[in-house]
């Protein structure tokens, strides 16, 4: 496990965004793993401005995004579906084919997650898994739990995550109890993981994470076994380090 520490959020995104952009020079059909959330939204500017200088292209690039809300239609203004499109995918020439997020609408929710890590399996893996960090450490929507989930699959949601996405929605009572999400083996498969966290609030669930034992309550601390897991932190959140 690699820790960086920046004295900015800003700064933690622009170097996390240089990792991404070596990795698509180095291998342009890349299979990246992406993530949603205000913490990789300074990554996906810093990747658009290299993507604008002619640094880096996209058009070889397949991505698999970690998650997705049930329920919600792909055009809702809080799915991750749109998200990425107004984040990153609107402004790069990533092909629509080569883009894929987690069916939160599925008729058959289970068989839709099944046929995501086949996809993904198909594809090669992932080469690159961008990572946030939830305040009670989770990654994707792998929630606190007694075990690590392996493959994609339905969840729901906690307290503090329902309580964490409330400033996206009219209220509390309009966030999703359940997601969709990528498990843990596909996480851990891919050749490295690059996770961010910034501010004060996830301070604890980095140390956890980072300085605690592997534990399924805090799911992220399963990154302490991977080969070549890179936490992009700011001040705040590497405080308690």
């Amino acid at each position: 496990m690699n820790i960086h520490v920046y004295d900015r959020p800003e700064q933690a995104g622009q170097a996390a965004a240089l990792l991404i952009a070596a990795q698509l020079l180095r291998k342009p059909h890349s299979v990246l793993g992406l993530a949603t959330g205000s913490s990789p939204i300074p990554i996906y500017r810093s990747l658009i401005v290299l993507y604008q200088a002619g640094v880096i292209s996209f058009d070889r690039v397949v991505s698999y995004n970690l998650d997705e809300y049930v329920g919600i239609d792909p055009d809702h203004v809080c799915s991750y579906h749109r998200f990425m499109r107004e984040q990153l995918f609107d402004h790069v020439n990533m092909r629509p084919e080569a883009i894929h997020v987690p069916d939160g609408k599925a008729a058959d929710l289970a068989a839709a997650a099944s046929a995501y890590d086949r996809a993904i399996e198909t594809a090669g893996g992932i080469d690159l898994q961008l990572l946030g960090i939830g305040r009670n450490g989770h990654i994707g929507f792998n929630e606190p739990n007694s075990h690590f989930v392996g493959g994609c699959h339905v969840t729901d949601l906690t307290a503090s995550t329902i309580e964490a996405n409330q400033r996206f929605f009219d209220s509390i009572d309009n966030v999703p109890r359940q997601a969709v999400s990528l498990g843990i083996t596909p996480i851990m498969r891919a050749k490295t993981v690059v996770l961010i966290a910034t501010g004060a609030d996830k301070a604890q669930a980095v140390k956890a994470a980072v300085r605690g034992p592997v534990d399924p309550r805090v799911q992220a601390s399963i990154l302490q076994a991977h080969p070549d897991a890179h936490f992009m932190l700011d001040q705040e959140a590497a405080a308690l380090l």
